[in-house]
C-alpha cells in the first residue's frame, strides 16, 4: 500500500541484475559515453531501463568522480526512480566531504540517500531512508579487483554483524573486461525489504560502479 508509482514490481523481487549495455564507439576509441542499464529480474525478464545524463566535460576529466543524474523509467517509458550524484572526493585519504548519492521514487520525492563512511581500509556506505535516518550498511572488501571471480558488498544491519543481502560485481570475461567499462551487478535484499531502500539499493550499485570498476582494466 502507498507505494511510490512504478516501484510495485520491485515489491516481489529479492534479486536484482543490472546490466550495462556494450556501447561500441567507447569499446573502439575509448571515449567515455553515457552509460545505459537493463534492470532485470532473475529471469532475466526487463523491469526498467537506466540512462546516465552528465557532460562530456564530466564524463572523461572527472571519470570515476564524475557528477551524474540517473533516470530510471518502466517498460511504459515512465521515470519511475531518479539518481542524483553531486561531484565530490574520492580517496580514503580524506575524511571530509565524500560521497552522497540523493535517490528519488517518484522523481521529486526522496526515498533515501547513499553516504559514504571513511575507513582507511574498507569501502563503506551508510543507507537512509527519505528522512536521512539510517537504515543499513553496505561494507566491500579490501581488495576490489576481483581476479577472475566475483566481488561481493555486503549489505548488513546498523551493527554490522548480521549480513542481509550483497550487491555483487560479475566477473565478466577477459574480452569484456579489458575492451569495456560494461559490467553486470547482481543486488540480493529481503524481499520484505521497503521498496524505497530496494530503489536506494539501485543507486548503490550505480555508485559502486563507478568508484570502483569504472577503469577498463577492473574486475581482472
Amino acid at each position: 500500500h502507498n507505494l511510490p508509482p512504478g516501484l510495485e514490481y520491485l515489491n516481489q523481487l529479492d534479486r536484482i541484475i543490472i546490466h550495462q549495455q556494450v556501447e561500441l564507439l567507447e569499446a573502439i576509441l575509448g571515449t567515455e559515453t553515457c552509460s545505459k542499464y537493463e534492470i532485470k529480474n532473475h529471469l532475466g525478464q526487463r523491469v526498467y531501463f537506466a540512462v546516465e545524463e552528465n557532460g562530456c566535460f564530466d564524463r572523461n576529466l572527472c571519470s570515476p568522480i564524475r557528477s551524474f543524474t540517473i533516470r530510471i523509467a518502466d517498460n511504459l517509458g515512465r521515470e519511475v526512480i531518479t539518481v542524483n550524484r553531486p561531484l565530490r572526493c574520492n580517496s580514503c585519504w580524506f575524511p571530509c566531504f565524500l560521497q552522497e548519492l540523493e535517490v528519488q521514487s517518484p522523481p521529486g520525492t526522496v526515498a533515501g540517500y547513499v553516504v559514504q563512511n571513511w575507513d582507511p581500509f574498507l569501502p563503506k556506505f551508510t543507507v537512509q531512508n527519505g528522512s536521512k535516518e539510517d537504515v543499513l550498511k553496505i561494507i566491500g572488501p579490501y581488495a576490489t579487483c576481483g581476479c577472475f571471480e566475483d566481488v561481493d558488498f555486503e549489505i548488513k544491519a546498523l551493527n554490522e554483524m548480521s549480513t542481509i543481502g550483497k550487491i555483487s560485481k560479475y566477473w565478466s570475461g577477459f574480452v569484456n573486461n579489458v575492451f569495456t567499462n560494461t559490467a553486470n551487478f547482481g543486488i540480493q535484499v529481503p524481499v520484505d525489504l521497503d521498496v524505497r531502500i530496494k530503489a536506494v539499493m539501485i543507486g548503490a550499485c550505480f555508485l559502486i560502479d563507478l568508484m570502483f570498476f569504472e577503469n577498463s582494466l577492473d574486475g581482472l
